[in-house]
């Protein structure tokens, strides 16, 4: 089924929307993919947060001009499946975890802002740690001197009860 001029162009500016707060852009060929497993991919792009979706390149390839994903232009052709995610690595990580199970999903490639990636890239961006991995860390870096010194100062009457106790005990013991 074929859309007509106005419902083009609401695509264009849903995509548009999309890719208007969009830190990254991943194509994937789904060619030979059955529903039940895009319907399973739609699951994990929707708990990601990744706005994942089967276009026609025409609409996308017009939603994407003047934007910093322009130069992805060249890599549309054939059956493409578009994934766009405010993260820069949750829309690599979920597609790139998917194609390792599933053959038939092909990543193409990708972009990030005034990037255009490779396949490889895009796999080596899959692999970096998410924006929430990443400020977790951070978190615990900086609790740790804190935690530390807490525990240095907790130490110290912890010696001196520690102390009494054995003082006690010799006592009683004499």
């Amino acid at each position: 089924m074929s859309l007509n001029r106005q419902e083009k162009a609401v695509v264009i500016e849903e995509v548009s929307a999309e890719i208007a707060k969009a830190q990254s852009v991943i194509i994937a060929e789904y060619r030979g993919l059955d529903v039940a497993s895009v319907t399973v991919l739609r699951k994990q792009a929707r708990e990601s947060g990744v706005y994942l979706r089967v276009l026609k390149n025409t609409l996308v390839r017009r939603a994407v001009v003047g934007t910093p994903f322009e130069g992805l232009t060249d890599h549309m052709a054939g059956p493409l499946m578009y994934a766009v995610s405010q993260d820069p690595v949750s829309a690599a990580k979920v597609l790139a975890s998917f194609a390792k199970t599933n053959d038939k999903l092909v990543v193409k490639g990708g972009a990030l802002p005034d990037n255009v990636l490779t396949e490889d890239g895009v796999k080596a961006l899959a692999t970096m740690p998410s924006r929430e991995e990443l400020l977790a860390k951070l978190m615990g870096t900086m609790q740790a001197p804190v935690t530390q010194f807490v525990r240095t100062l907790n130490e110290v009457p912890t010696k001196f009860v520690r102390g009494l106790a054995a003082v006690r005990d010799q006592k009683e013991a004499a």
